[in-house]
């Protein structure tokens, strides 16, 4: 039996992994499917779950895909779970959301994530515990959006960016599975993106401004008052590796732990030579 909860399920060409994902969420009440011009089976896959296929056609400003959907989307449900195409819901975590959606203690809840990477998840490496807003009142929670950044060349969908909640959070106890580096070729065509986003509100004062200002939970405040305080630092990469590895126990996950943080060393590598290229760019005629 379906519960009373919405979810919002944002995609483009996600036909490899959106089955596993709606069959996740099929105790959802209402499924949404928000696509950006999908060229291979995602809406085929989408229909046949019965999912309510939305389009989105971006205009490269704000709002973004997941704020879109938010405001235009004709939710049954006062509740709204957002979900990753590359994230799946357990069965235990779709009972607590059916009890929590029945009964609510708070407007919003965090949930934890767990990392999959190289064929077992990250138990470590400062990716875990992973908290979360992604299950709340819809009509109370918005993404950020960042003054003067709206092309941050990281695509039609928010990032980087969290839930701002109108009203009281708590914590869920259920975990979310997310698949999101399947293998090493994905994790370096998101953090190429991911990257674009970080050069481009650094480089914006405006929007680093924001960000440092947005009324956040404490741990994500704290990483992003450290990743301010770091952004003169000589040596960024291999500071960035030896946080993950050595700081946050990366090394306890092995050899996947050692590969993933040496690849975020190459992420902030990548993420500083951007923001360089940025500033020396000449401005547009």
């Amino acid at each position: 039996m379906s519960t009373p909860y919405s979810v919002l399920i944002p995609v483009k060409n996600e036909a490899g992994h959106l089955r596993a994902c709606l069959e996740s969420a099929r105790d959802a009440g209402q499924i949404v499917v928000v696509d950006s011009g999908s060229t291979d089976a995602t809406r085929q896959i989408a229909a046949e779950f019965g999912a309510d296929l939305v389009d989105f056609a971006w205009n490269g400003a704000l709002p973004k895909k997941k704020n879109w959907a938010l405001a235009h989307v004709p939710w049954k449900f006062e509740w709204v779970f957002i979900l990753d195409a590359d994230e799946r819901i357990t069965p235990q975590l779709a009972r607590e959301l059916a009890a929590v959606a029945a009964a609510p203690a708070a407007d919003g809840y965090y949930v934890n994530r767990r990392f999959w990477f190289l064929g077992g998840w990250l138990r470590h490496c400062g990716y875990y515990p992973s908290w979360n807003l992604r299950f709340f009142r819809h009509r109370l929670g918005r993404y950020e959006q960042f003054a003067g950044v709206a092309d941050t060349g990281s695509g039609d969908n928010e990032v980087h960016e969290h839930v701002l909640l109108q009203g009281r959070a708590a914590r869920l106890t259920h975990e979310l599975e997310h698949y999101a580096f399947p293998t090493i070729a994905v994790w370096v065509e998101k953090h190429n993106r991911y990257s674009n986003w970080e050069a481009r509100l650094s480089l914006s004062a405006a929007g680093s401004a924001a960000a440092a200002a947005a009324p956040l939970g404490a741990n994500l405040a704290r990483k992003r008052w450290l990743k301010r305080a770091a952004a003169r630092l000589p040596g960024r990469p291999a500071l960035r590796f030896c946080y993950h590895y050595f700081l946050r126990g990366g090394f306890l996950d092995g050899y996947r732990g050692y590969v993933f943080c040496r690849l975020m060393g190459i992420y902030e590598f990548l993420s500083v030579a951007k923001t360089a290229e940025l500033r020396r760019a000449p401005p547009p005629p």
